[in-house]
């Protein structure tokens, strides 16, 4: 069996870091292992090429962190299932309460619904849509109630994956919790809470301007450009020890004191990561607490979670408020389910209701229009959540490679997905995803058993 990982140069190696921590990359799409297409979901599943399998592995199925070989494809199909098992991590406790259970129903009927792709005329069904996109779990609930779970490759239901830019989403939340009830004052600039961001380009930015990235910071993720700050970003986050002759930042919170302005706080909506780990440092200071204990004690152990979860850190321990969060699949779909119930899970208020209505309502669609996604017509993005403001009212949590929540409040839906996609952006992966979830709501609607 020929080694089908090679051996990454340095560069390569900081974009593979900043590509599994969950930045967001652009639409382009990339070529295969040996420059043509990408193998498809069967031909690239982990289980059945053996990756990391054997005490020890063979050699050409050894992954390792440090050479950059985790993240080439399609050895990163396993990567996204094992995180933990490569770099170093902090827990994110369900603590030890009872699980909160989720009802099951499955349905037999769902595998048949057909949709077509944005921009095509050839209908797929829900089931073919599942392998062009990589899927390596997917959890669908309606009204509450589990109607279908299927995972794929190295996934399983007791294990975690990584949720890239879902992360944010969790993030967003828990400042839209802590501005709900008064600890957090959403007009009040960066640095009344964090003075040591006052000469960075955070400094003058309003916390909502953080939470709904509308700031003017100077952060590319084009990875075709080396003085991209993207690469200065990927470097202060990475825990390996760094070279002698390093002299950069060597943590997150020394990294966003660098960042420089560009543009104008408040003017328009750019996805942009760094504003993710400033708003993580303006939780953990105005609570004493890390993003990582935060998530466990206001969202993860009081909504019952069955799992522990778990974030990559830095070199100093700080968790990767941008991308770094795994979770078992059903726990995120705990998740969506509390969002779409305003807030209550588990017999109690988790997240206050006026808190889950701001995000429902979005954000503004003309600042969100500037980013230019073609695929996203009339959307917004509000405290990390991505507003569809469609018929429907559906919001979503997203990551790079497909990760989701979609939450379809009309349909009393919720779609939590993992996957592996080759290609990072998500518009290579909403053609098939976004209108796949509209056709399964509309089904459910339909035919809600």
């Amino acid at each position: 069996m020929s080694r089908t990982v090679l051996t990454l140069s340095r560069r390569a190696r900081q974009q593979a870091l900043s590509i599994a921590l969950g930045l967001a990359l652009g639409p382009a799409l990339a070529a295969g292992p040996a420059g043509g297409p990408f193998p498809d979901a069967q031909a690239s599943d982990p289980a059945k090429l053996g990756w990391m399998v054997g005490a020890p592995p063979p050699p050409d199925r050894v992954i390792r962190f440090d050479d950059g070989s985790y993240w080439a494809f399609p050895a990163m199909r396993w990567t996204v299932s094992n995180f933990r098992q490569l770099m170093p991590t902090v827990n994110v406790s369900r603590g030890l309460g009872p699980v909160a259970a989720l009802p099951s129903a499955l349905r037999d009927d769902l595998d048949a619904v057909r949709f077509t792709p944005l921009n095509s005329d050839r209908p797929m069904t829900w089931r073919e849509s599942l392998d062009a996109n990589y899927t390596d779990g997917i959890v669908v609930l309606h009204r509450g109630r589990i109607v279908y779970e299927r995972y794929f490759g190295v996934l399983k239901p007791e294990g975690q994956h990584g949720a890239m830019s879902v992360t944010k989403t969790f993030v967003g939340t828990l400042a839209a919790m802590l501005v709900a009830e008064g600890v957090l004052e959403a007009g009040q600039r960066v640095d009344h809470y964090v003075p040591e961001l006052a000469a960075s380009a955070f400094g003058n930015a309003t916390v909502r301007q953080v939470m709904d990235m509308t700031t003017g910071i100077k952060f590319s993720e084009n990875y075709a450009d080396p003085n991209a700050e993207v690469w200065a970003h990927g470097a202060a986050g990475n825990p390996l020890p760094k070279p002698k002759d390093y002299t950069g930042p060597r943590s997150y919170y020394e990294f966003l004191q660098t960042v420089k302005p560009e543009g104008v706080h408040g003017e328009a909506f750019h996805y942009r990561t760094a504003n993710t780990d400033a708003l993580g440092w303006i939780l953990a200071r105005v609570t004493g607490k890390s993003v990582a204990q935060l998530l466990s004690e206001r969202i993860w152990s009081p909504m019952g979670a069955e799992q522990d979860a778990y974030m990559s850190v830095d070199s100093i321990g700080m968790p990767f408020a941008g991308g770094g969060l795994s979770t078992g699949l059903r726990d995120l779909a705990r998740f969506g389910e509390m969002i779409r119930n305003n807030g209550v899970f588990n017999g109690r208020q988790i997240v206050p209701a006026i808190a889950v209505g701001d995000i429902r309502r979005g954000g503004s669609t003309a600042d969100f229009a500037k980013a230019g996604y073609a695929q996203l017509p009339g959307w917004s993005y509000r405290s990390m959540w991505w507003v569809t403001h469609n018929a429907h009212g559906a919001f979503a949590a997203r990551g790079v490679h497909g990760q989701t929540v979609y939450v379809d409040p009309k349909a009393e839906m919720v779609i939590a997905r993992f996957a592996s996609h080759p290609v990072a952006g998500n518009a290579a992966i909403d053609p098939t995803s976004l209108p796949a979830y509209h056709a399964l709501a509309r089904h459910l609607l339909a035919a809600p058993r």
